[in-house]
């Protein structure tokens, strides 16, 4: 991404601004929820996705982080279903408001 912020690649910086550890970048969250949006209708499909960060992925050295995205449907209307859905890392929610629409036929 470019993004060369120490808080993703230096424990000593991370800690030091008060993170537990360093922190995935957001857009790697933002991406794999899109992903599952890709994954359930095709990249051609998806028609809206839109979310908030609302708590840090911590990737500690020593252990495997595993990021779940699952997705509810909602409101289907004029070819169009809409998708509530929710990111958990480690039981703990890390997207907000996350949302997306999906071409229906």
């Amino acid at each position: 991404s470019g993004d060369q912020n120490p808080i993703h690649q230096d424990e000593a910086f991370a800690k030091s601004v008060g993170l537990p550890d360093v922190i995935a970048h957001g857009m790697l969250t933002m991406g794999l929820a899109g992903k599952y949006l890709s994954d359930i209708s095709g990249a051609e499909n998806v028609l809206e996705f839109s979310a908030k960060f609302i708590k840090p992925v911590v990737v500690p050295a020593n252990t495997d982080v595993s990021l779940i995205v699952s997705g509810k449907v909602g409101e289907i209307t004029d070819g169009m279903a809409k998708i509530e859905l929710l990111a958990m890392c480690n039981e703990v929610k890390v997207l907000g408001v996350a949302k997306g629409a999906i071409k229906v036929k």
